[in-house]
Order: structure tokens, then sequence, then C-alpha cells
């Protein structure tokens, strides 16, 4: 799982950004956007379709990814 976040990182922090790894319960992943990433109005839309989708291409087992807040 750290694999597939060290791929993300790099774009997050390009924008003031990070994410940590919480847990991860069963097929659930669960990670924490930090930094500008918080308020972002796009974070969902970078959750989904830029961590999700990296995470499952690593970890294809994986049905979804949420953010704790």
């Amino acid at each position: 799982m750290e694999k597939a976040l060290e791929e993300i990182r790099p774009f997050l922090r390009n924008d003031r950004g990070d994410i940590s790894l919480i847990g991860i319960e069963g097929n659930i992943v669960k990670v924490r956007l930090e930094g500008a990433c918080v308020d972002c109005h796009v974070n969902q839309m970078t959750l989904k379709t830029g961590v999700e989708m990296t995470i499952k291409k690593h970890a294809p087992q994986v049905e979804q990814v949420i953010n704790v807040e």
C-alpha cells in the first residue's frame, strides 16, 4: 500500500498536500488527506480518480478508499 501512496505523493505535495495511510479494514483502505488537500474543493475527486485508482492498480482487491478526517 505504501508503494501506491509513494506514487501519488509527489502530485499531492506539488499542491502543498500529502496523504497518510490510516488503516485497512477488509477491502477498504482508510487514508487521511493532509495539508492543502484538507480544504481543497476537489479533494473527493482527487481521492477517487487519483488515490483510489493508484491503490487499485497496486492492490486490485481493494474495493474502496475513504478519507478519514
